[in-house]
């Protein structure tokens, strides 16, 4: 799995219970606490191998700091990163460093997946019930963050929500056999639905009643508080997105808004419901049942209602 059609990672067979998940990304500053920074970033860049299914065994440092930074903020920085290769079971064996005007910090990230066991953004049924990993938001209250807007509690739950691993919620999907899954991250909520509908041949349906956000998202989506990413993901998607009268337009652009290290979205079949929640709800780990697959439509790959 490649570039034909492209997927969250890599994935490159070397045996016949045995292939590599490789993956690599890397972000700029979300928050400003270092030791943060680098858990975010980590976790984010973590989030391809879980959305391919895979566990993590190898990561190396990708580093871009300006010389002025301080070696004491550059370690907390790869401080944070490590511990979360530690917590999800990997190694962190190195990595490249160069200087740079804007700090740039992730991961290559390299997993291991039973090839027959992969998940991927391919495999969506009519029928399937679609959840999703963690609440969105992360987007809206990093930028009002960013323009001292945001209140610290709501902050202080974007961070949490983006330090979170997605190596449960893979692994619980996985017993479930899910048909399809990915992270939702920089292209939105809506964009990354439209890769699994397009690629599976499919349409996807949203309730926005059933989405989670997180508290404060909606309140900065009423001030205007956008990244520019939204903008940019509304323009290269709205031409496969629909919305059902009364969504609101401030909503709309909430669902187009980037996302960093944020949840796995999946499809599933809808009796395996049934075994997915209580796994969660014993784990004290949040999922939400957010709509359904359906039949490819002329049109919009995507539908949201109210």
């Amino acid at each position: 799995m490649g570039l034909r059609p492209s997927d969250d990672a890599a994935v490159y067979q070397v045996a016949d219970d045995l292939a590599l998940v490789a993956t690599l990304d890397f972000i700029t500053p979300v928050v400003d606490e270092p030791y943060a920074y680098g858990a975010v970033a980590a976790a984010n860049s973590l989030s391809d191998v879980y959305a391919m299914g895979g566990r993590v065994a190898l990561a190396l440092n990708v580093c871009c700091f300006p010389a002025c930074l301080g070696q004491e903020v550059i370690g907390e920085i790869l401080r944070g990163g490590a511990d979360k290769v530690v917590e999800a079971g990997g190694v962190l064996a190195g990595g490249h460093t160069v200087d740079n005007d804007q700090p740039l910090y992730g991961l290559v990230a390299i997993g291991l997946v039973n090839p027959r066991r992969v998940l991927s953004k391919t495999g969506a049924r009519p029928g399937d019930a679609l959840v999703l990993t963690k609440p969105l938001g992360v987007g809206m209250i990093t930028t009002a963050s960013k323009a001292d807007q945001a209140r610290p509690e709501h902050m202080a739950e974007a961070l949490q929500s983006m330090q979170r691993l997605n190596r449960f919620a893979a692994e619980c999907l996985l017993a479930v056999d899910a048909h399809a899954c990915t992270d939702v991250t920089g292209f939105s909520l809506l964009g990354h639905a439209c890769e699994i509908a397009e690629r599976s041949e499919v349409s996807l349906r949203f309730e926005l009643s059933r989405l989670p956000l997180l508290p404060g998202a909606a309140e900065y989506a009423d001030q205007w508080l956008f990244p520019a990413g939204t903008a940019h993901n509304r323009d290269a998607y709205s031409q496969r997105v629909r919305f059902a009268d009364g969504v609101a337009e401030e909503l709309q652009l909430l669902l187009y808004t980037p996302e960093t290290s944020g949840g796995l979205l999946a499809a599933v079949d809808p009796g395996a419901l049934d075994l997915l929640q209580p796994m969660f709800r014993r784990a004290d780990a949040p999922l939400w049942v957010v709509g359904e697959v359906a039949e490819r439509e002329s049109g919009a790959l995507v539908s949201v209602s109210p």
